[in-house]
């Protein structure tokens, strides 16, 4: 009988391996800075308003009650606009 740590739901079956021996292919912070940067520009020819709260968020690392406060909007209206601006923004980048 095998020890509990070695049973198969405690994952006894896998091998583990340490992360560091990996190179990951993931786009870099500058990538990813320059690719919302660049889909911004067209985010606020179509609205206006919600670019200034993805500036705040995402160059300026306010908190969602931060930006409330800074856009003079409520917390339940910046969620809904920063909830569909992540999602209009994440579609057009991985759309390129």
């Amino acid at each position: 009988m095998l020890g509990a740590n070695r049973t198969e739901r405690h994952g006894g079956r896998f091998e583990r391996v340490e992360f560091e021996e990996f190179e990951l292919a993931a786009p870099g912070a500058d990538d990813e800075l320059l690719a919302v940067h660049e889909v911004l520009d067209a985010f606020s020819v179509q609205y206006p308003f919600k670019p200034k709260l993805v500036q705040l968020r995402y160059f300026a690392g306010m908190t969602n009650d931060e930006a409330s406060q800074v856009l003079g909007i409520s917390l339940s209206h910046l969620n809904n606009y920063w909830n569909f601006s992540r999602a209009w923004l994440f579609k057009q980048i991985r759309g390129k």
